[in-house]
């Protein structure tokens, strides 16, 4: 019990410390949306992805592999070897942060003129100094939450993020009142990262010496007698014979970003025209990427928080508990994602037209798009948390094997499902590569534990989504409709109210009518949803 409260824990603890990095990642795109144009928009979504995909490639893979790491040294009663893995991490963090520094600055005018977008090379030049901190910070976070001690991440995190929004929107703002334009401001707001990245590591080396004064006086840092030092060579073979495959594992996302950002100009240009294509990369930027992040909170939290419990119960041969941790992860993932992405892709209309400015006239149609790629990121949910799985019980090969397949039909896929339906084979690419790498990766976790997610339930559950999803659709109709009444975006903000309220009331009373879930299991739950579910399983009682 006490793992799995430390397990829930530590989810929650980063799931809010990532949904109010989101949000405030929203509250930047807005905005700046307004502040952009559509090239404005475009030149900073690709600084974004292109920024995002070197990050993970730098730090993806190591973090992970230093949670386990010490995680295990830990158990073990060998904390000086965790240290001594914790310093050789951050030195090669310091490497990759000059390299990557270094590779973005003088090779951003390239990538621009391949992705056919010049006025994004200013912008990708404003981004690259944050890379020179970012690395140490991932290893910093890997490092906590291989000591279970996921505040130090979460808060670093809300403290980046706050530092890059306030930054990027002031001095966006500044430069449009004195009468820049649209290349110059997306870089002024790409900028905000380098102060962001600056708050977050004043954060952890706060928590760092916290840290090692509890340490000192607990005298975990004291090598025991006899006990040899670990040379760095053999730590580094370590550190990448295991964070390679994961760095591949986790570069999904970034990958599919880096792909559309790279694709869709030169794809759609000569379908749409220049200014059309720039517009779906702007939307797809700025607004779709914005909304479909939200969704994935709880998997990205959840993810973390996985590998070292998962890693603990194989390294112990505890099938049972391995078995009960799966099902718990896999089961609140999809419980939890699916009503947040219903809600989100029936009110885009309404979403779209409260948040976001009403450039649509261009052949772009922005609540489609948001629609659609957030409804993607169901599946996107259950491959970020079945990677974890895989890494968990030693299986990084199979989940890197499993990545490069998706991303290898995600890039086909969009060639060619671009040639007919342009933007939207592109984002129906995404899907289609998140349920390949979904399949695979529950194939090979079956092969080592049998487990279910909800079984026999699924009829109910997908009952529930259905209803679910013509309810979110039928109010974002009425809100839509009230604008023909009252100012548009106080319609489209009640629309996005209804359809919110009704989720959250209608969603949970038909999981327990139709028994999804049962009053048996609610000890198994985090705290909120027993507080939640518990009241309504009298429906469930009158109805049994």
């Amino acid at each position: 019990m006490a793992k799995a409260e430390s397990f829930i824990k530590g989810t929650i603890i980063l799931a809010v410390a990532a949904l109010v990095a989101r949000v405030l990642g929203l509250a930047q795109r807005v905005p700046l949306e307004h502040l952009l144009g559509f090239t404005g928009d475009a030149a900073f979504s690709i600084a974004n992805n292109v920024y995002l995909m070197l990050l993970a490639v730098a730090t993806a893979g190591i973090p992970s592999t230093l949670s386990k790491m010490v995680s295990e040294r830990y158990a073990l009663g060998r904390p000086h070897e965790a240290q001594r893995i914790y310093y050789a991490a951050l030195l090669f963090a310091g490497a990759a942060g000059v390299v990557m520094t270094l590779l973005l600055y003088f090779g951003a005018p390239y990538y621009a003129m391949l992705s056919k977008e010049p006025a994004a090379a200013l912008s990708l030049q404003a981004i690259a100094p944050s890379l020179l901190l970012f690395p140490a910070i991932a290893m910093m976070r890997g490092y906590f939450q291989g000591r279970n001690m996921m505040i130090a991440g979460g808060v670093s995190q809300i403290v980046e993020q706050f530092a890059r929004v306030f930054t990027a929107i002031l001095l966006a703002y500044l430069l449009v009142r004195i009468g820049y334009g649209d290349v110059e401001v997306a870089a002024a707001a790409s900028f905000g990262s380098v102060l962001g990245s600056i708050g977050a590591f004043v954060v952890m080396i706060y928590f760092t010496l916290k840290l090692r004064k509890q340490d000192a006086a607990n005298r975990l840092e004291v090598r025991a007698d006899g006990e040899a030092v670990i040379p760095l060579s053999r730590i580094y073979k370590d550190i990448f014979k295991l964070s390679i495959p994961i760095v591949i594992a986790s570069l999904t996302i970034p990958a599919v970003n880096i792909i559309d950002s790279t694709i869709i100009k030169p794809l759609l240009i000569d379908q749409v025209g220049n200014l059309a294509a720039t517009a779906s990369l702007g939307i797809l930027g700025q607004r779709a990427q914005s909304i479909a992040g939200i969704p994935p909170i709880l998997a990205i939290a959840l993810s973390t928080s996985l590998i070292p419990i998962i890693s603990a119960a194989y390294a112990r041969k505890e099938q049972e508990n391995l078995q009960k941790q799966m099902t718990l992860a896999l089961r609140i993932s999809v419980l939890t994602g699916v009503p947040i992405v219903l809600m989100l892709a029936t009110a885009a209309y309404c979403i779209n037209g409260l948040l976001f400015s009403s450039r649509d006239s261009v052949g772009a149609d922005a609540p489609s798009i948001i629609a659609l790629l957030t409804i993607c990121t169901i599946f996107q949910i259950t491959m970020m948390t079945s990677n974890s799985m895989l890494i968990g019980i030693n299986k990084v090969n199979r989940s890197m094997v499993h990545v490069l397949a998706g991303i290898a039909l995600k890039l086909v896929l969009s060639l060619v499902l671009s040639q007919f339906l342009g933007i939207y084979g592109i984002i129906a690419a995404t899907g289609l590569c998140f349920v390949l790498i979904t399949i695979l990766n529950l194939r090979s976790l079956h092969q080592v534990v049998n487990f279910s997610v909800l079984g026999s339930r699924w009829p109910g559950f997908l009952v529930t989504v259905v209803v679910l999803g013509l309810v979110g659709l039928g109010l974002n109709q009425a809100g839509i409709g009230l604008t023909a009444w009252i100012n548009d975006r106080v319609a489209f903000f009640i629309g996005c109210c209804m359809v919110g309220i009704a989720t959250l009331i209608v969603y949970p009373v038909m999981l327990v009518i139709l028994r999804v879930v049962r009053a048996e299991e609610l000890s198994s739950y985090p705290k909120p949803l027993r507080k939640l579910l518990t009241p309504l399983m009298r429906l469930q009682s009158r109805k049994a």
